[in-house]
């Protein structure tokens, strides 16, 4: 960690004073690739403390959601981990225990044994709509201090980004 030195604050960013690095960092795409890990921790944050009481994390959430939207025909695994937010590797013990808390269901389809597909039970359907109104509360929260024509240049920012990668 490089010292951080009070007397030059003003130079700083105000990246670089939130973690407290007084060297410039070695680029702006650094720069703006570390501010924006910081801000999805920060994110990813205050979505946890809004899940915590109900015993679930941001990516068992997000399994429960997408198995919401997938409906009574349910969907493979393999389709989960690729709508998933964030990659998760184990995506099958991520199933699994949500399976042992009785939230989704899974079964080996008959047409092709290989895939599993999964469900939410009806604990589980009930558990992400109880969760949606204090999520969105979290996510209003999250991006309260900018305007709603600075989230949409912001989402078409992230959605270059993103589009850039694929």
């Amino acid at each position: 960690m490089y010292p951080y030195n009070d007397s030059c604050m003003e130079d700083l960013s105000p990246l670089q004073r939130e973690i407290r690095q007084g060297k410039p960092f070695r680029s702006r795409g650094q720069e703006v690739v570390v501010s924006l890990l910081r801000t999805a921790d920060l994110v990813r944050r205050v979505v946890g403390r809004t899940l915590e009481p109900y015993d679930i994390t941001a990516q068992q959430y997000n399994v429960l959601r997408i198995l919401r939207g997938a409906g009574e025909q349910g969907l493979p695994t393999l389709e989960i981990a690729e709508r998933m937010i964030e990659q998760a590797p184990g995506v099958t013990r991520l199933l699994d225990r949500l399976e042992v808390k009785g939230l989704v269901r899974r079964q080996r389809c008959a047409q092709d044994r290989r895939q599993v597909l999964c469900w939410l039970t009806p604990a589980g359907l009930e558990l992400v709509e109880r969760l949606d109104e204090p999520v969105d509360s979290a996510d209003a929260e999250a991006v309260a201090m900018l305007t709603p024509e600075e989230q949409d240049r912001l989402l078409r920012m992230l959605d270059a980004i993103r589009a850039s990668r694929r």
